[in-house]
């Protein structure tokens, strides 16, 4: 029946053998046997073109789905033996995990376990990577979501989950009457910030939260990499917003470089507000074996070392 799906209703051998990597007499032959076995021709060859005859058109549609069907027993079984094959996507936010998550050494041990699987990695923002999983571009993410709930069409599984810090210069004036550990939110009205772009988590709940307290974040400089927002507050030029794990790696960092510029952080407070990292995939599963591997490798590694 595959043969026969192979047509795909347009006609010719040579384009039919090509989809299934046949040799041209080798998928004609197939086609007569089969022919021979059901007693009716499949095939209309009294013309330059070949096609289908009405009782080919009316088998196509058994023979699409005889041939998914084996595709799918054969992904299975691939996948209970432990050899997956084909091509997975995955999408990363671009400067989410930081140095929290090593992205390569995961990359590099799956690849070790699954030889045969291709793995395509996209970076790109958040809110483009919700809009890839629910087209179907990619098969699971890693992303910063961009709403306060979860965008219908998608299942996420929330793996960092810190407050917002900011990061300035030690003689910056937001330092002046703080109680130390955080800054009410409304200390950042009218000043130059630094934050990671539009389509981060990170920079849509500063701005959501900014809009509920009646004033919009003015964001001076923005970069997707969490060490250039840094080692632009190190230089003066604004107020980096960062989770606050990424805060605490910019201050050792600057502590431990030679004449480094002293930083220092406080957490965002009244209100806090709460920057998130997520799994994220179609609600519906994922759409192969070699996914859900991926998938399930990932999350597990993801618990084991965050």
């Amino acid at each position: 029946m595959g043969q026969l799906a192979a047509f795909g209703g347009d006609g010719g051998f040579t384009r039919a053998a090509a989809r299934l990597h046949l040799a041209q007499p080798g998928l004609s032959a197939q086609i007569r046997q089969l022919e021979k076995e059901l007693g009716q021709p499949l095939l209309d060859r009294s013309h330059r073109s070949v096609t289908l005859t009405e009782t080919g058109r009316a088998v196509l549609p058994y023979a699409r789905a005889a041939l998914a069907a084996a595709d799918a027993v054969r992904e299975t079984v691939d996948a209970y033996t432990g050899l997956l094959r084909g091509r997975v996507r995955l999408g990363l936010v671009s400067g989410a995990m930081g140095h929290a998550f090593d992205i390569a050494s995961f990359l590099a041990d799956f690849h070790e376990a699954h030889p045969a699987l291709e793995i395509a990695l996209t970076e790109d923002s958040s809110d483009r990577m919700q809009a890839a999983l629910l087209a179907g571009e990619l098969d699971v993410a890693l992303l910063g979501p961009t709403e306060e709930a979860t965008p219908p069409g998608l299942s996420f599984e929330t793996v960092i989950d810190v407050p917002l810090a900011v990061l300035a210069a030690a003689g910056d004036p937001l330092f002046e009457g703080a109680d130390g550990t955080s800054v009410p939110l409304a200390g950042l009205r009218d000043r130059a910030l630094i934050c990671l772009p539009r389509g981060t988590g990170v920079r849509a709940a500063l701005e959501r939260a900014c809009g509920r307290a009646g004033f919009r974040p003015r964001v001076a400089f923005e970069a997707a990499a969490p060490h250039v927002l840094v080692q632009l507050a190190a230089r003066g030029l604004g107020i980096a917003v960062l989770p606050g794990g990424e805060v605490h790696r910019g201050e050792d960092a600057a502590g431990s470089a030679a004449g480094g510029p002293a930083l220092r952080s406080l957490t965002i407070a009244e209100p806090a507000i709460r920057a998130r990292i997520a799994l994220a995939w179609s609600s519906g599963g994922p759409a192969s074996p070699a996914a859900k591997v991926l998938l399930d490798s990932l999350g597990r590694r993801l618990r084991e070392s965050l």
